[in-house]
């Protein structure tokens, strides 16, 4: 039996990449933001000290986060792109 989708059921669109981007543009800058304010916490931490490795270790963790950050963007690029063409191909034009 054929099941059929509805026209008014919600799926990823070309409009929906603009969002998406400056979600990722936003995420970027708060993560370059928080390094930077992490970077001036550990200038003024003793060396060696539990502030000190903490402060470390939460930089270094948001390094590691930023590094993911081409990735994601471009699972969501495709993920709408594949989106699209299976809309397209297998609803037609209903």
């Amino acid at each position: 039996m054929k099941q059929e989708i509805k026209n008014d059921e919600k799926g990823f669109t070309v409009g929906d990449m603009l969002p998406l981007g400056m979600n990722i543009v936003v995420v970027g800058i708060a993560l370059s933001l928080g390094l930077t304010i992490l970077n001036d916490f550990k200038d003024d931490q003793t060396a060696d000290s539990n502030a000190y490795n903490g402060t470390e270790s939460a930089e270094e963790g948001l390094v590691k986060f930023t590094s993911y950050l081409p990735t994601i963007a471009l699972v969501i690029v495709v993920s709408i792109i594949i989106g699209i063409i299976v809309r397209y191909l297998f609803m037609g034009n209903r």
